[in-house]
This record gives C-alpha cells, sequence and structure tokens, in this order.
C-alpha cells in the first residue's frame, strides 16, 4: 500500500513541476481579473526614479478580507508591485469583496500595479500547496514587471516602516542578496521535518482537506544538505529567476523533493540557495520580520499586541507577524510608524502634500520619484549593517 501511494505522489508531483515552471514565451492575461485603464504612466526612456523595487506576494485566506484590504494600504507604494493570492477555498463573495476593493480603489486603477490571481491555489496548511503558489506568484511577476526584491507575506503581517523607509534601506545594497533566515542544525524538525513522508490532497483535489501521513518515513538525503528556517523571506529577482528557470536541475530536484516534505516552505528556499555556489554566499541569515514563538517548541508564532510594540521597534525590522484583525496596536503602527489615517496609505513622498500635511489620500503625479524617508529607514540601516557589513556576515552564511 504505501509504495503505491508514493508511485501516486511522484506521479501528481511531476504534474505539479509540469505545471509550475511552463512559461509561455508571449505574456496573456492570466493575472488580473479586471483590466485597470492606466492612465498613469512613467515616460519611455527614463530611468527608475527609485533605486530599489518590490514585488511583493499578499497571500490571503478565508476571513482575512479586512485584514487584507488593511494590508494593502499600509504596504502600498506606486514604485513597488502586488499580487494578490486568496485561497481557493475562500468563499466566492471573499474573492468578489477583494476584487471590489482593488477595482474601486483609484490609486491602483491609475497605475496599474496590483493585480490578483485569476484562478488561485488551494492551500493546504503544512503542505507543499504554499510553496506551489510562491512559485507560481515569482513566475507572474518576472514576466510582469521590473523589480529588484520579491516579498512573500501574508494578510496577517503588517509593515513596521514605510515603503519610502524600505526603498531607501534598500537603495544602497547589492541588488543579488537574499535575506532568508537558515540552518543546518535540524534538531527537532530532523525527525518532525525530514523522515516523514506526507502527500498534500490540495495538488489534485477541488476540495480542501488536511495532508495524509505515510507510514513509512525516508532517511536524510546525501545528495545535498538539508537547511530549514523562516517561510518569510526577501529574495533578489537574479535568485527567483534561478527558482523558475534553472539552469542546473537543482530547483527541479529539491522541488519533486520538497513535495512530499511537512511545511515545504520553510526548508525549500533554504535548501536552494545553500547547496547552489552560485547563491550561497549572496545570502543574509535573517528573515527581517519581528516574530515571537510559543515555547516550546517554536512551531505556531504569538499573536502581536500592544505589550509588544516597543520590542517591535527596537528589533528595527520592517515586517512583524502576526496580527489579530483590527488589533489596538495595529491603530499605533499606523499612527506613529507609518503615519497613516483611516482608510489612508502610509505616508510617502509619492502622495504627500503641503496643504494636507501628513495625509496621504492620492497621488501626486509629479512627486513621483520623490522619497521621504524617516525614523523607520534610519532603523533599518541600523539592522543591515549589523548583518551585512561586519566580519560576521560571511560566517553566518550556510552554516
Amino acid at each position: 500500500m504505501g509504495t503505491k501511494i508514493l508511485i501516486v505522489s511522484s506521479i501528481l508531483t511531476s504534474l505539479l513541476l509540469l505545471s509550475l515552471l511552463y512559461i509561455p514565451t508571449k505574456q496573456t492575461h492570466p493575472i488580473t481579473i479586471f483590466r485597470p485603464t492606466k492612465t498613469f504612466i512613467v515616460p519611455k526612456g527614463q530611468p527608475n526614479p527609485y533605486n530599489a523595487t518590490f514585488a511583493y506576494l499578499v497571500s490571503a485566506s478565508t476571513g482575512d478580507t479586512m485584514k487584507l484590504k488593511r494590508l494593502m494600504l499600509a504596504l502600498y507604494h506606486p514604485g513597488n508591485y502586488y499580487l494578490i493570492h486568496m485561497d481557493a477555498g475562500a468563499p466566492e463573495n471573499e474573492h468578489q469583496e477583494i476584487a471590489r476593493f482593488v477595482s474601486s480603489t483609484a490609486v491602483f486603477v491609475e497605475v496599474g500595479n496590483v493585480w490578483i490571481v485569476k484562478k488561485g491555489n488551494i492551500v493546504t496548511y503544512r503542505g507543499p500547496t504554499m510553496l506551489a503558489t510562491t512559485l507560481h506568484a515569482m513566475s507572474m511577476l518576472l514576466r510582469t514587471a521590473q523589480w529588484d526584491w520579491f516579498i512573500n507575506l501574508s494578510a496577517s503581517d503588517y509593515p513596521l516602516v514605510t515603503q519610502d523607509d524600505l526603498i531607501h534601506a534598500f537603495s544602497n545594497l547589492p541588488k543579488d542578496l537574499n535575506f532568508v533566515q537558515h540552518t543546518s542544525h535540524l534538531g527537532w524538525k530532523m525527525n518532525k521535518r525530514g523522515k516523514p513522508i506526507i502527500i498534500d490532497p490540495g495538488l489534485y483535489s477541488v476540495n480542501k482537506s488536511e495532508i495524509w501521513w505515510v507510514i513509512k518515513q525516508r532517511s536524510l538525503p546525501s545528495a545535498f544538505k538539508l537547511y530549514t528556517g523562516s517561510a518569510w523571506t526577501i529574495l533578489s529577482r537574479s535568485f527567483a529567476e534561478y527558482c523558475i528557470v534553472g539552469w542546473d536541475n537543482l530547483p527541479r530536484t529539491l522541488l519533486l523533493y520538497y513535495t512530499n516534505f511537512v511545511s515545504s516552505p520553510e526548508g525549500y528556499f533554504q535548501t536552494l540557495l545553500c547547496n547552489s555556489e552560485d547563491f550561497k554566499n549572496k545570502t543574509v541569515n535573517h528573515d527581517l520580520h519581528y516574530i515571537t514563538w510559543d515555547n516550546p517548541p517554536k512551531q505556531h508564532p504569538r499573536s502581536l499586541g500592544l505589550k509588544d510594540y516597543r520590542r517591535m521597534i527596537l528589533s528595527n525590522r520592517p515586517f512583524a507577524r502576526k496580527f489579530k484583525k483590527n488589533d489596538p496596536v495595529l491603530t499605533k503602527i499606523d499612527r506613529e510608524l507609518l503615519r497613516r489615517g483611516s482608510r489612508q496609505f502610509a505616508y510617502g513622498g509619492w502622495c504627500s502634500s503641503s496643504e494636507d500635511g501628513d495625509k496621504c489620500a492620492d497621488l501626486q503625479g509629479e512627486k513621483y520619484g520623490v522619497l521621504r524617508p524617516g525614523a523607520g529607514a534610519r532603523r533599518l540601516r541600523i539592522l543591515l549593517s549589523k548583518l551585512i557589513y561586519t566580519q560576521n556576515f560571511s560566517k553566518r552564511q550556510c552554516t
């Protein structure tokens, strides 16, 4: 019985691989469920006025619509790109609500840099479907826009700095750096992650269900070294291209392996980076997220609240997770860190005007390219300098 299950799993894995890595030579329109009229156009031939640009995958599931809308307003910047993925298992009215939100937000329509995945994937807890969704988003964003770094967030994340702060802090960094928390010391994950074999029904079923556990376990691999870490990453464009159209077979080999791995997003990118000669020395051992975990064994993050606010700031990190819907600490972050009013965007040079002070509700076309970084940029630069420009940087890579 175990052998038959493994054979079926291998066939499904092969189909998954082919569906993920097939990229048409001509861009069609699989991404959006609406076609906004783009009235704001950057003049052709002119260089991008922002020295660092980001492509975001923002994932949401059932019950996340309010959190997602709030996050998008806090996270938005006309120089970046945003792809929203709504779990296929979410109710149809929630899909429609997000579509209405995006298509009715004037700045999103004017700039045309916010998209929704038309056909969402079923995402199974601890299954490889989240990894499949991330790779799917990477391939879409690579074909759609020019950007420097890919960031994956969920609706339970929230920024601790403005996008002007983030762009300013990253402007002078090498564009090939990847921010991925990783370790080869598996600890309890050796027996709970590395050896079990699972099958995710979300790969072949239209109905959402739990992962299946195969009775027989496997030994640790000898063809490559396993690494584990955080599922939340900031990846360079060059590494994203390697993941999707890699020039050697390692990305595909590992994708096949991790299809039957528990919580594969916590290991795939770490193992791929650290087993690649081209990328293992371009990896910063940090996920740039503020997260506090249950203890033991650090499997589930705690929900953050007002008592965590000071520690979040002192961490100098640009993102934090996870937050409950409309938690009071989010209002405090909006007011004190993002300078964001109700139903407005986080403060930035692109939308500020002398008449409205801190109000940031509409695009000021003549301000496109203007940055107004604040204290968040200074805090983040302190953290980045500590991570990158120290003698310990190379010692913490892929160890």
